[in-house]
């Protein structure tokens, strides 16, 4: 089932439940599906976006919520933190499980090994090669500087 019909059958449920804070959320995420739909049709695709462009859209979505977050606690707005939390849980549910650190740097060292990367200028091919693996199972703003460090550019 993809991810799109995922997230509606789990609106339908949430509705017979009748959870509010549920049906909101699931309501955000179609409502960012179906933006990027119409800006897909503006560029000449004639059919909705793919499940990639879905967890990429989910993934957003989470660092937008925890960005929120950071700024709710600094801020001394627990409740509206709270509420980002909760939002954050329930938009996880529909991307698939994160690689922990070990996994993370086992399929560094693959993909480097993959594409017989050598040096710093070999960095756009690797990362090819993990976006293409890995979308939304990784964060590449962490596995950049990784990459970087093993491909002798020193720690960022």
């Amino acid at each position: 089932m993809d991810l799109r019909t995922r997230v509606n059958a789990a609106l339908k449920q949430a509705m017979k439940d009748k959870a509010p804070e549920r049906v909101s959320t699931l309501r955000l995420i179609n409502a960012a599906i179906k933006d990027r739909d119409i800006a897909a049709r503006a560029e000449g695709q004639d059919e909705g976006v793919a499940d990639a462009e879905v967890l990429k859209i989910l993934a957003r979505m989470v660092k937008q919520r925890q960005e929120s977050t950071r700024a709710y606690e600094e801020a001394g707005r627990l409740d509206l933190a709270e509420r980002e939390q909760s939002e954050i849980a329930i938009i996880e549910e529909f991307l698939p499980r994160q690689l922990s650190d070990r996994e993370v740097e086992k399929a560094v060292d693959e993909a480097i090994e993959e594409t017989g990367a050598a040096s710093i200028r070999d960095m756009g091919r690797v990362m090819g090669v993990l976006k293409g693996n890995y979308a939304g199972r990784m964060d590449f703003g962490t596995v950049g500087p990784m990459v970087k460090e093993r491909l002798g550019a020193g720690p960022v």
